[in-house]
């Protein structure tokens, strides 16, 4: 008897035992569910406000163009006194804001001047090689770029690399001779690395053909650069008096200049046709961001010229 009823209670022990456990388990697994459910949820709406982010940075870049176009309309002459030069106030949106710059991309040494119709144009190589004697880099980069850019296989004295210095690396490449398209190209010419590039970066750009410097937005390094027997000395007064009066024309710019300097008028201008546009947007917890490059070569709505939106 006693038996019969020890093991009738131990049934009943290991009965509340075993849903004790299925409540236990049922607790936890709705409690999955439910933290499962809030990450989702989550989840989607930071992924609603990520997409919302994108598409509003790709209506900003179509407001700096608004912005561009409408400069052009006002002058020819671009300077930095303009509004699409000054840091944009924060745009508010819903549940957010747009933050935006431009920049304008003649004020730097465009190294695609370099080379023009696959030939090294001579002039531009002794302006480049300036730049980088007044950044304290190598001048064998010079000869490593312009192979980089030229139709010919021929490696330029004294430090070109051409097809058979890249085939030997690991992995191995063919220079590209072309133009480039974007500076970050510049990390697979011989010399070049991300410190050499950051130290270029203020005062060089790719852009589509020869361009021709805006000497009212350029740095008095590239103004040092673009005109033989400146100097950074002058070139640094140059930008001090554009401060006070912007160059209204070639001949005012090449009034200014120190006497017995001169520089040939294709290679400067007092308007732009090429810029960047920077742009971040934050909405909720989300963020996006993008630049474009853009240009008012034509007179009507400027071109996107490539766009990146990391």
């Amino acid at each position: 008897m006693r038996c019969g009823r020890r093991s009738q209670l131990r049934q009943n022990g290991a009965a509340i035992i075993f849903a004790m456990g299925v409540v236990a388990f049922a607790t936890v697994a709705a409690s999955a569910i439910l933290v499962s459910q809030g990450i989702w949820s989550r989840q989607s709406q930071l992924s609603n406000e990520y997409v919302q982010a994108q598409a509003m940075v790709q209506a900003g870049a179509d407001w700096m163009r608004a912005v561009l176009k409408d400069d052009r309309h006002l002058s020819n002459v671009d300077h930095l006194g303009e509004p699409w030069a000054q840091q944009i106030p924060a745009m508010p949106i819903e549940n957010g804001r747009l933050t935006a710059q431009i920049h304008d991309q003649q004020g730097m040494f465009n190294l695609n001047n370099l080379v023009q119709d696959g030939k090294i144009i001579a002039s531009q190589f002794a302006s480049f090689k300036r730049l980088l004697a007044l950044l304290d880099l190598p001048s064998a980069l010079a000869d490593s770029l312009v192979d980089w850019l030229d139709a010919d296989n021929a490696p330029h004295p004294p430090s070109g690399a051409e097809d058979e210095h890249y085939l030997s690396l690991n992995p191995p490449y063919l220079t590209a001779n072309r133009p480039l398209i974007d500076l970050a190209e510049l990390l697979r010419v011989r010399g070049f690395n991300r410190a050499v590039l950051g130290r270029m970066r203020p005062y060089v750009t790719a852009l589509p053909g020869s361009t021709a410097i805006n000497v009212n937005t350029a740095p008095p390094e590239v103004l040092a650069t673009v005109i033989e027997g400146l100097g950074i000395g002058n070139a640094r007064v140059l930008v001090a008096q554009r401060e006070r009066a912007y160059f209204r024309d070639h001949a005012d710019f090449l009034n200014r200049l120190p006497q017995g300097v001169a520089v040939e008028a294709e290679d400067i201008s007092t308007s732009s046709n090429y810029f960047e546009a920077s742009l971040h947007v934050t909405i909720g917890e989300a963020q996006a961001e993008g630049t474009v490059l853009l240009s008012r070569v034509d007179v009507g709505w400027p071109l996107i010229i490539w766009c990146k939106y990391p």
